[in-house]
């Protein structure tokens, strides 16, 4: 079987700022300490960075990247989903921040030819159980493949199956854990809608994760897990999170997709298996914001990793793009080369050199 290349981001943040500028912008009403309208993000934005204009079309957002994953011709396409779609206004109690898109903006995501939306993270039930029903039918409607969370915990936990090219599938597991500020109440229960949580990040959990991914797969098949972990900003990866990462891959997973973070962080080869320990951010409307300047959150990367069919890494490489005017646009050379040195850096207590390629995107050295 022919090797595959799977296109992976973080976390795709469509609400709030993003849609209020898309076709369909949604009740901006916000309930945060120092913003009560969504559209006060988009302001933000333009103050740093000039016009963004409104009702735009559906692929705004992705801007250059687009292009990008489309030249890559990727077998499939996953990401983070960290928003509500819905209209629903009931707002969870006792969070800061709270994420939604209209869903007649679903096509921001149908326009990225989106395979599958991870849902396990710490927004998709910032509008209540009623928000994440009408979340999971209207990706559903759109064609796009969910895992992570679900209206019981079976369907929380089971993956989203991408057919691939020559035969097999790709199974893609969702899991979020508590310290990604996932609240312990949105667990999904055996008739309760909610997300698939991680009850530790300890052997146990790692081996019963395994388990149900190697009951899942067949001849040809491959195995991601995706999960929401830790904290915003930071280059520390927790010991607890890299023997978790190291206990799945030795379980049967195939690749490791953590995101959280709202920059990218250390990735490593374990095993012959890729572990991104955080993917950054992708799409989020934190333009204008001050804070945290050192991290650089406006720049994002596209991972393209090319696995062989028995889940060996061949390749990786990452695009990288910066935010502006709330849409992806081609990072310049010095700014790729500041993430390739500071990943470099970052990766370095797990051997992983990165360096520029004759395109500039990242690619392991």
């Amino acid at each position: 079987m022919e090797p595959v290349r799977v296109f992976l981001c973080g976390d795709v943040m469509t609400g709030r700022g993003i849609d209020q500028v898309l076709g369909h912008p949604g009740d901006p009403a916000l309930r945060e300490p120092a913003m009560d309208d969504a559209r006060d993000y988009v302001r933000l934005a333009e103050h740093r960075s000039g016009p963004i204009g409104r009702r735009l079309p559906d692929a705004a957002p992705w801007g250059e990247a687009l292009g990008a994953i489309d030249e890559s011709a990727p077998a499939a396409r996953v990401i983070n989903l960290e928003t509500s779609v819905t209209t629903s206004g009931d707002f969870w109690p006792g969070k800061e921040v709270h994420y939604r898109m209209h869903p007649a903006n679903v096509g921001c995501l149908a326009a990225a030819r989106v395979d599958v939306c991870t849902l396990a993270n710490n927004h998709v039930l910032d509008f209540g159980r009623t928000g994440l029903l009408e979340t999971l039918a209207t990706l559903r409607g759109a064609g796009i493949a969910t895992a992570g969370a679900g209206a019981t915990r079976a369907e929380a936990l089971a993956p989203a199956s991408v057919p691939l090219p020559g035969g097999g599938r790709l199974h893609v597991f969702s899991v979020g854990h508590a310290s990604s500020g996932i609240p312990q109440a949105w667990a999904a229960g055996a008739d309760l809608p909610g997300v698939a949580l991680l009850p530790s990040l300890g052997d146990d959990a790692a081996e019963e994760l395994g388990a149900r991914v190697r009951a899942a797969r067949g001849p040809g098949d491959l195995a991601i897990v995706s999960i929401h972990w830790g904290s915003n900003w930071g280059y520390d990866v927790p010991v607890s999170q890299v023997r978790f990462a190291h206990r799945l891959i030795e379980a049967g997973v195939d690749l490791v997709h953590g995101h959280s973070s709202h920059h990218p962080r250390p990735l490593e080869v374990h095993r012959g298996r890729l572990v991104l320990y955080g993917a950054g951010d992708f799409l989020d409307d934190y333009e204008g914001i001050s804070g945290h300047e050192a991290f650089r959150g406006d720049l994002v990367l596209a991972y393209f990793a090319t696995l062989a069919r028995d889940g060996t890494l061949l390749d990786l490489r990452a695009a990288p793009f910066r935010l502006r005017r709330l849409r992806a646009t081609r990072a310049a050379e010095a700014d790729a080369r500041w993430l390739a040195n500071r990943l470099t850096e970052a990766s370095a207590p797990f051997g992983t050199r990165l360096r520029l390629d004759a395109h500039g995107r990242l690619a392991l050295g």
